[in-house]
């Protein structure tokens, strides 16, 4: 059996290409449809395509949550997103939703009724990489509480 040197590979991935696909597998991007199906609707697809062009996401993670809503099934109205991006580094809070919502406005003038955004600097992701859980609907007709 012949053994074969693979020092040549080694030596191709070191340096800038292997710090690339680093930071490409470092790239997370999850979804789940409505009432956690994995379907993936024209909708959630968009509003992928327009923050991955947009902002250049290290982290994007989408979450249709219409499902716990008040709307028909296989709706796309209500998306929780946590986007990580550098292009954060020194913007409030508000500047970054700005961010997110100019991206955007096209879905947010029609089909998207509910966003909830998390936009974080790489560093406060670090901190604490999840996406925050939504407080169950009560409007409609699922209200469930007594209002004060």
């Amino acid at each position: 059996m012949q053994t074969k040197n693979y020092s040549h590979l080694r030596r191709m991935l070191s340096g800038r290409l292997v710090r690339r696909l680093v930071s490409m597998a470092g790239r997370v991007c999850l979804s789940r449809g409505s009432a956690g199906s994995a379907t993936v609707g024209p909708v959630e697809a968009a509003i992928r395509a327009k923050l991955e062009q947009a902002l250049n996401p290290e982290v994007l993670e989408l979450r249709n949550e219409s499902g716990g809503h008040a709307v028909p099934p296989g709706s796309e109205t209500h998306f929780r997103v946590a986007v990580v991006s550098a292009r954060f580094e020194g913007l409030s809070s508000l500047q970054r939703h700005r961010l997110v919502h100019d991206a955007l406005s096209e879905e947010l003038a029609g089909p998207v009724h509910a966003l909830a955004i998390q936009a974080r600097t790489p560093a406060q992701w670090r901190e604490n990489p999840q996406l925050d859980a939504s407080p169950p609907c009560l409007g409609g007709s699922k209200k469930t509480r007594e209002t004060p």
